[in-house]
């Protein structure tokens, strides 16, 4: 779900962890931990693992230290600020089948997308990165799906005039979800490269507002682990 799943899509990320998100069952819980135990990890951050925890929003973060796999970071998530729940993100999945027999389920590039919507500012290139490819692949014989998901999610100034201009139907279909397409519409470049600057500060405000409380209850964890320490 992080940037090992940007870089399966073409939009290069450096990531020296793997991010996933999981289905918060126990029985599934239960072959995390022998996958864990096989990578010989071991949790290198507050919180400690709990399904509680998981279910306010938390990650888990692990180290690996078996051979092949030494110092490779592992952090488990079962919950997405804005995403829906775990059933209906795996249903839209993309699977990528390897050679060797094997299966790789990726978030799917929209679900994708807004899971990158966050304060970094390193996730913002690379969500027009996503769009951008996804364009690339499926404009010549879009669908409503697709047109839908470029209209409200791009990020190029010069693509949404070009989108606009191609389907001014759609475009105006879309119009009340995402104001800034009027610019797109008038071909107002100057303006419309301010509003998609506004629009990224509000979802990093909002990302941040999610966060908040999260971060107190991690100072709250680390506080406890220091003080129960022999």
């Amino acid at each position: 779900m992080g940037g090992q799943a940007c870089v399966f899509y073409g939009a290069a990320q450096f990531s020296k962890d793997i991010d996933f998100l999981l289905l918060a069952d126990e029985g599934n819980f239960g072959g995390l931990f022998r996958a864990l135990e096989e990578l010989q990890a071991r949790r290198i951050a507050v919180p400690r693992f709990s399904p509680e925890f998981l279910a306010r929003g938390h990650a888990v973060h692990f180290r690996c230290a078996a051979a092949g796999v030494e110092g490779l970071r592992v952090d488990v998530m079962v919950k997405l600020r804005d995403l829906e729940g775990f059933q209906e993100l795996w249903e839209r999945r993309t699977t990528i089948y390897e050679e060797q027999g094997g299966q790789i389920h990726l978030l799917s590039i929209p679900d994708l997308v807004n899971a990158k919507k966050t304060q970094r500012e390193k996730d913002w290139p690379v969500i027009e990165a996503l769009v951008e490819g996804h364009y690339v692949a499926m404009h010549e014989n879009p669908n409503r799906e697709c047109l839908e998901f470029w209209f409200l999610e791009s990020r190029s100034p010069d693509r949404l005039v070009d989108l606009c201009a191609r389907y001014p139907d759609d475009a105006a279909a879309h119009l009340a979800r995402r104001p800034l397409l009027a610019l797109a519409i008038r071909g107002d470049l100057s303006a419309l490269r301010e509003e998609l600057d506004s629009e990224k500060r509000l979802e990093q405000e909002k990302d941040r507002i999610y966060w908040a409380p999260l971060k107190r209850e991690m100072e709250e964890f680390r506080r406890a682990e220091r003080e129960s320490a022999p």
